[in-house]
């Protein structure tokens, strides 16, 4: 589902050059469920805004469904993007002034699809995460909980190949988080592809698979303890 070789991602200014991401190698099958860990300014939000094809990269390669992202223009890009990716983010990103409903339409919009076919879908996703009965409501009637489960619906109703979230309980307590977790680990269930970035290390343990990214490259964690004791107490600390 998505294949990254040597990936880059440089920043350059006239007197400096900052790699977020350098010789970064992953892969991720479909039906995966795989948690994107590492600590603040290691480059794994970089590395999912890639994914998402929200930033282009600097050098390497990237393929996403088997097809070479490099030789793909915006408006490729962007096509791709609305059609096989789904996204949730950590502060929901609703449409104040737009209801539940018409909030989880708003990207089958941009596909040009028929009213009919998008009011069905966005039905269907707000039945999927529970919500059915807050179709007409706006986002500041609902619970935090509540948005990211619409914010959830709204990346299921495109159907999407891959399901890209980032750090999405980090704005929830810890009663809704378990609760947006539980919804995830039910959608992996029934074949979802997910990658998910959080630095909480009790989250990350219930996906299916973690990767570890330390100064822009994925790194062996077990490897990096073994190798630094003061990491492995940092880790364990983190941990709680």
């Amino acid at each position: 589902m998505l294949k990254m070789k040597s990936l880059a991602k440089v920043y350059r200014t006239e007197m400096v050059e900052t790699y977020a991401l350098r010789d970064f190698n992953l892969e991720v099958k479909q039906g995966e469920f795989v948690a994107v860990t590492g600590p603040s300014g290691s480059g794994k939000t970089t590395f999912l805004t890639i994914a998402g094809l929200l930033e282009a990269f600097s050098g390497g390669s990237y393929e996403l469904d088997g097809v070479d992202v490099s030789r793909m223009n915006d408006d490729e890009r962007s096509k791709i993007r609305n059609q096989k990716i789904g996204f949730v983010f950590q502060a929901f990103n609703l449409i104040g002034d737009l209801n539940v409903l018409d909030n989880i339409e708003v990207p089958l919009r941009y596909r040009g699809m028929g009213a009919a076919e998008r009011t069905r879908r966005a039905k269907e996703a707000l039945a999927r995460v529970g919500l059915s009965a807050r179709a007409k409501h706006y986002p500041a009637e609902l619970s935090g909980g509540q948005q990211q489960r619409v914010a959830i619906a709204r990346a299921l109703a495109g159907e999407p190949k891959l399901l890209l979230a980032d750090e999405p309980t980090g704005n929830l307590d810890s009663q809704m988080a378990r609760s947006v977790m539980e919804l995830l680990e039910e959608l992996h269930r029934e074949g979802a592809t997910i990658v998910m970035v959080t630095h909480d290390p009790q989250l990350a343990a219930r996906a299916q698979r973690n990767v570890h990214v330390i100064d822009g490259q994925v790194v062996d964690i077990a490897a990096e303890l073994r190798m630094d004791p003061a990491l492995f107490k940092a880790a364990s600390v983190q941990a709680g």
